[in-house]
C-alpha cells in the first residue's frame, strides 16, 4: 500500500554543530521570536508551497509506485534548508534551486515551523539537535542562524565513539515515542571522519474527528499492483460527511483530526483502469493543492479504508544528487566554507519514518539524519621499518642526484 506523502504529518529538521559548551541536557532550545515575529502567514505558506513541490520531487525518485514509500518533505527540506545554511557557491545555488528557497539562510522556515506547532489538536512535537565533533570548530554566525531560527539544541560527542552512537539511539527513542528506536548504524556511526551530525525528529499522534467502529472492522480484499488479492483488516464508516474531490485520474478524500480538522489526511485513490505509479508520475504540488482546495463536503454512503502500520527507511544521496545538488556530496567540490573552515561535505543523509492508522486515528514519526564529514587525518607516524627507497635531489632543477633502493640496512 502507498501513502500520499501528506498522510503522514512530521518533519523538521536539523542541524548542529557546535564549538563550546553544550546545551543544557534536555534543555530543548525555542525558535528566536524576534526572527519571526514580523513575518508574514503568507510567509509560512510560501515556504510551506515550496517544501511540497521538493516533495512530490523526491517521492518521484524514491517511490516506484509498488513498493510502500512512506517520506516526510518537510523534515527533508527543513534539514536540508540547515545545511544550505552553512553552504556557499555552487553548493548553495544547488541546493536553493533543488529546496525552491531564494535566500540560503531562510528564516521563514522557522516561521513555518512555529505555525506548525501552534496547535491543541492533535499531539505534534518536533525536536532538532545538532551534534559537533568535541574541538571541532564551527562558524559562530552559523551556530547561531541555526539555533535561533530552527530552535536546535548543541550536544558535542566524540563521534568516533559507541558512546556517541548510543546517545544519539537514544536521543531518536525518546523523541520519537520509542517509534524509532535507532539511526546511528544507518549513519555509519560511530566514524572518526564525522565531524557534525543532524538530527531531527517528529512525533504526531490524532485522532479522528469521527472515529471508525472496531467491530465493524473486518477482513476484506485488497488488490496488489500486480493483480494478487490480499485479505486485509478493513475499517469501515457509513453514512458520514467528508471533504471529497475528483482529480485527474483519481479521487481525493479527507479525513480530519481534532474537533476543527485544521490537520487532516488526504487519501487518493486512482481511478479504475488507472494504477498508482500512472497516477504518481502526473501528480505534482500544483496538480496536488488543486484537488485540496477543490474539496467539498460530500455525503458518503459507505468508507472502506485498510487499517495499516507501516515503516519506511531511505538513503538519500542518490535521489538528491538526481534532483540536482550533487556538489554537496562532493569532497573536492562542496562549499561549506560559511559553516566551518575544516571544509566539510555532506556525506549522507537518512530518512526512517513509521506512520499506524487504526480505528482511533493516526500515529506518525520520523527521524531526518545528516553526516558531515572532513578528510580522513593522515597518521603523522612515519616509521621506516621494511624495505624502502629514496632520492636526493636538487630542489631548484629538479635534477636527482642520486636514487636508491634499500632492502638490508646492515650492509
Amino acid at each position: 500500500m502507498k501513502l500520499s506523502p501528506v498522510a503522514v504529518v512530521l518533519t523538521a529538521v536539523l542541524l548542529l554543530a557546535g564549538c563550546g559548551a553544550s546545551d543544557p541536557p534536555g534543555d530543548a532550545a525555542r525558535i528566536d521570536a524576534k526572527l519571526v515575529a514580523n513575518l508574514d502567514p503568507a510567509d509560512a505558506r510560501a515556504v510551506g508551497q515550496a517544501v511540497n513541490a521538493f516533495g512530490f520531487d523526491l517521492l518521484g525518485e524514491v517511490a516506484d509506485g509498488r513498493q510502500n514509500t512512506i517520506t516526510s518533505p518537510l523534515s527533508v527540506a527543513v534539514l536540508l534548508a540547515m545545511v544550505l545554511a552553512g553552504a556557499d557557491g555552487d553548493t548553495a545555488a544547488e541546493m536553493a534551486k533543488v529546496l525552491r528557497l531564494d535566500d540560503r539562510r531562510d528564516v521563514r522556515v522557522g516561521a513555518l515551523l512555529r505555525t506548525l506547532a501552534d496547535t491543541d489538536e492533535v499531539t505534534l512535537s518536533v525536536a532538532d539537535s545538532l551534534w559537533a565533533g568535541q574541538g571541532k570548530p564551527f562558524e559562530a554566525d552559523y551556530l547561531t542562524f541555526v539555533r535561533n531560527t530552527f530552535g536546535a539544541t548543541v550536544e558535542q560527542a566524540d563521534l568516533a565513539s559507541q558512546k556517541a552512537a548510543d546517545a544519539i539511539d537514544a536521543w531518536a527513542d525518546k523523541n520519537t515515542n520509542g517509534l524509532i528506536r535507532k539511526i546511528a548504524a544507518d549513519l555509519e556511526l560511530p566514524s572518526p571522519q564525522a565531524v557534525l551530525v543532524l538530527l531531527n525528529a517528529v512525533y504526531f499522534l490524532g485522532e479522528w474527528t469521527t472515529k471508525f467502529n472496531p467491530a465493524h472492522t473486518s477482513p476484506q480484499p485488497f488488490t496488489l499492483a500486480d493483480g494478487t488479492k490480499v485479505n486485509v483488516p478493513t475499517m469501515h464508516l457509513t453514512n458520514v460527511k467528508l471533504a471529497y474531490a475528483k482529480g485527474d485520474g483519481y479521487r481525493m478524500l479527507r479525513l480530519p483530526y481534532g474537533k476543527h480538522g485544521r490537520y487532516g489526511m488526504e487519501v487518493l485513490l486512482p481511478d479504475d483502469g488507472n494504477t498508482l505509479s500512472r497516477m504518481l508520475g502526473s501528480l505534482d504540488a500544483d496538480r496536488w493543492r488543486g484537488a485540496v482546495d477543490s474539496l467539498s463536503e460530500q455525503q458518503i454512503d459507505v468508507l472502506a479504508l485498510p487499517r495499516f502500520e507501516l515503516r519506511w527507511k531511505g538513503e538519500l544521496r542518490d535521489p538528491l544528487k538526481r534532483l540536482g545538488m550533487p556538489t554537496a556530496f562532493a569532497p573536492d567540490r562542496a562549499d561549506f566554507r560559511p559553516m566551518s573552515p575544516l571544509k566539510p561535505w555532506l556525506q549522507t543523509v537518512v530518512h526512517k519514518t513509521y506512520v499506524r492508522a487504526d480505528e482511533n486515528g493516526t500515529e506518525a514519526a520520523a527521524v531526518t539524519g545528516g553526516v558531515m564529514q572532513v578528510m580522513a587525518r593522515m597518521n603523522a607516524e612515519f616509521r621506516v621499518d621494511r624495505p624502502f627507497a629514496f632520492t636526493i635531489s636538487d630542489k631548484q632543477t629538479g635534477t636527482i642526484l642520486f636514487l636508491g633502493a634499500v632492502g638490508d640496512p646492515r650492509a
